[in-house]
This record gives C-alpha cells, sequence and structure tokens, in this order.
C-alpha cells in the first residue's frame, strides 16, 4: 500500500548519545541540555530493587550518569509487581528470574551502563562497590541497614536511605515516608538523631507483614531522586535538607538537617 501524504512520516529513533541506547530528545525539547550535563558522569549504586528501588532505578536510567549498579540477591516474584514500575508479563514471573536481572534486561533497552549483582550486600562482596560515586540504600532490612550504614560512611561514599513507616489503623493506613542524605560533609546527624533505624526487630514475620504500597514506594524514590539532583546542581536548593520526613496524615513535608 502507498504511504498516504496526509499522515506524518514515521519517526526513527534519534543515534545514540552517551550511555543512552537512543538519544534524550526530552531535554532538548525543553531547552535544559546545559542543565541535564550536569548529571553526566560517574558511577551510582542502587541497594535493594523492592518498590522503591525500582522505582529509583526507572528515574535513574532517565540521567546521563556512566554506570548504574544494581545489587540485589531476591527473586522477582508475582507480589514485586504490584510494587514495581512498568507490568510484568505472566511469562516474567514464571521465570524466577533475580531483581536484578529482570530490571537490568528492562532497562538496559534505554541505559547502556546498567550492571547486575545478583547477591545481597555483605562484608565478603563490599567489593562491588568499588568504583562507585554515590549509593541509594533502599533495603527494608534493620539488620541489613546496621551493616550498610557504617560500611558507606566508612568508605567515605554519599548516599541516600529511603523507608516507610506504615501501621493500619481501623481499617486505614497511615505512616511516614523518609529520606535521609549522608555526604561526607555532613553525617553526624544520622547517628546522633538516629535518622535511621539500625537497631530493634528484624525477624521474618515483621517482614512479610510489612506494609508497602506502590504510590508511596513512587515518592520515596522520587525524593531520593530529587535530593540526589539537588546535590548535583541540577535543581535549586535553598535549603539544603539532609531528612525529610513525608506524613501521610495531613500530607505535610518535614525538612530538617540543613548543611
Amino acid at each position: 500500500m502507498p504511504a498516504d501524504p496526509t499522515l506524518p512520516a514515521p519517526v526513527e529513533a534519534s543515534r545514540p548519545s552517551g550511555r543512552f541506547v537512543y538519544a534524550d530528545t526530552a531535554s532538548s525539547r525543553a531547552g535544559i541540555e546545559a542543565v541535564s550535563r550536569k548529571l553526566e558522569g560517574g558511577t551510582v549504586a542502587i541497594l535493594g530493587l523492592g518498590g522503591t528501588g525500582s522505582v529509583t532505578l526507572d528515574l535513574l536510567s532517565k540521567t546521563p550518569v556512566d554506570r548504574i549498579v544494581l545489587i540485589d540477591g531476591d527473586i522477582m516474584q508475582q507480589h514485586n509487581a504490584f510494587r514495581s514500575p512498568g507490568a510484568m508479563g505472566l511469562d516474567d514471573i514464571a521465570a524466577n528470574m533475580t531483581k536484578v536481572a529482570y530490571f537490568a534486561r528492562t532497562y538496559s533497552r534505554m541505559h547502556r551502563g546498567i550492571v547486575a549483582h545478583p547477591v545481597h550486600l555483605d562484608p565478603a562482596n563490599l567489593d562491588l562497590l568499588d568504583g562507585v560515586d554515590f549509593v541509594f540504600c533502599c533495603v527494608d532490612s534493620v539488620e541489613a541497614r546496621a551493616f550498610i550504614i557504617p560500611a558507606l560512611e566508612a568508605m567515605d561514599v554519599p548516599f541516600i536511605d529511603c523507608g516507610l513507616g506504615l501501621t493500619l489503623v481501623d481499617d486505614q493506613l497511615m505512616g511516614l515516608v523518609r529520606v535521609t542524605t549522608s555526604t561526607p560533609a555532613m553525617r553526624a546527624h544520622i547517628p546522633d538523631k538516629g535518622r535511621i533505624p539500625v537497631t530493634g526487630r528484624d525477624d521474618d514475620d515483621i517482614y512479610r507483614s510489612n506494609i508497602q504500597v506502590a504510590d508511596l514506594n513512587t515518592l520515596a524514590a522520587t525524593l531520593g531522586i530529587i535530593q540526589y539532583k539537588q546535590l548535583r546542581g541540577f535543581y535549586l536548593d535553598t535549603e539544603a535538607e539532609y531528612h525529610a520526613v513525608y506524613s501521610t496524615d495531613g500530607n505535610h513535608i518535614i525538612n530538617e538537617d540543613r548543611a
């Protein structure tokens, strides 16, 4: 059938640029290419590819960072589909892929620098963070955080830790979304004020009953990425807060611990 001259011609993908498989035409269309270049380079690791970590990857993969290192030893299961970006197919669920393998396959369609490690971070494999410039800690285990946070501080790596705290009260959910930042220039607020939970119960029953929902996972990841972009100079930041807490009851965000 001959082409219809009244219809627009098909659009071909622009040639790749930097770490992207295809060019970032969104920045060029908006006229913010110079601002977007502030996000170029470096290696960022995401620890934990659950609801918050997977959305963090979704947003980070749209930036020109050189490498994105994924670290998580869990299998991608059906319940994960309801807290992750996009839509898993039945074949994906049946494949029993690790989370990092699934997400690396998905986001490598867009970003060339994704590296997957299907393990949990522990003292024996800290070398997986060699060359990493920044870390997003998206684990939901107190025991894991108790090891990870001091390890990152000892390595002098800046990081952002994201967490949720939700409870069921009278058939309604209430709770908090927390985003805490630590850089070599400012770390004391975390131990001094107990900003990141590193003590307490962490057994299987609590883990299985841990309430998380997709919208708040997405909010935690979004606030974390915004903070990261503020640190990189992409967003104007006049307050330089290193600890932010959003409350579902009242829709408030409290910013504290200013640099």
